[in-house]
């Protein structure tokens, strides 16, 4: 049975998606490999060597923006949607994935053909098309994002797609349980845990987009790795949403 009385799905798609979920939930609790432990350790040292103010400002800078865009999105998206079958729902949910992995990869060639400065700017724009994206995928799923706690559901799903393997286990665990966990949330989105959340957004996409500032290579690379982070934040968000919804027995 499922959750928040979704509609029924087939048995062979229950199948599917409960296969499915079952490898996304192993590959979001198994071990992880010697190489990231040394790249976090490597991040980790680099952090220490900014300033605190500059931290600071990154953090207020991240904070803000992130708002503006949780904020704002919410008068631009949708209502909850309601379909006849899940499949259906997620049928949709794919071809908003897919929408908007063009279009992220259509603005990471833009910036990146543009040089630093169109470069730079392409951090704010990505990161309105990732915020966009959730809002729609929430809605898709029939949940209401006018509601405080659905918007920190999304940024927590956002924390998840971009986190390190330290940091991600501690997401992994709210979400698994987050309707306990979302009684227990304070009413004020200023409680979120802000500095944690840039320097685990920052530290994941800083290697693969840094490259996007190189000359000449920067359009190719901007479009690749746009088109990579806006497919895995749709898989973290489809099967989070599966992991909600649907009853574990």
């Amino acid at each position: 049975m499922e959750k928040n009385g979704s509609p029924e799905m087939s048995p062979l798609y229950r199948k599917r998606v409960a296969i499915e979920l079952a490898f996304w939930k192993h590959k979001m609790t198994k071990k992880q490999s010697v190489g990231n432990v040394w790249a976090k350790k490597i991040q980790t040292k680099l952090n220490n060597l900014i300033p605190e103010k500059v931290h600071q400002a990154i953090t207020f800078a991240i904070e803000k923006m992130v708002k503006t865009v949780l904020f704002g999105a919410q008068y631009t998206t949708a209502p909850p949607k309601v379909y006849s079958s899940f499949q259906l729902r997620e049928a949709y949910v794919k071809r908003l994935i897919d929408t908007y992995k063009k279009t992220a990869s259509l603005e990471g060639a833009i910036t990146g053909a543009g040089g630093i400065l169109l470069g730079i700017a392409d951090f704010p724009a990505l990161l309105a098309i990732k915020i966009k994206m959730l809002f729609d995928i929430a809605a898709t799923y029939g949940f209401d994002v006018r509601q405080y706690k659905e918007r920190l559901f999304l940024l927590t799903v956002f924390q998840l797609a971009f986190s390190s393997h330290i940091h991600r286990a501690d997401v992994y665990e709210r979400l698994l349980t987050w309707d306990r966990y979302a009684r227990q949330l304070p009413d004020d989105i200023n409680s979120f845990d802000w500095r944690t959340f840039q320097l685990e957004y920052r530290d994941y996409i800083d290697l693969a987009k840094m490259a996007q500032l190189i000359p000449v290579i920067g359009a190719a690379v901007g479009a690749v790795v746009n088109y990579r982070l806006m497919e895995q934040l749709g898989v973290t968000a489809m099967n989070c949403y599966r992991m909600r919804m649907l009853d574990p027995t």
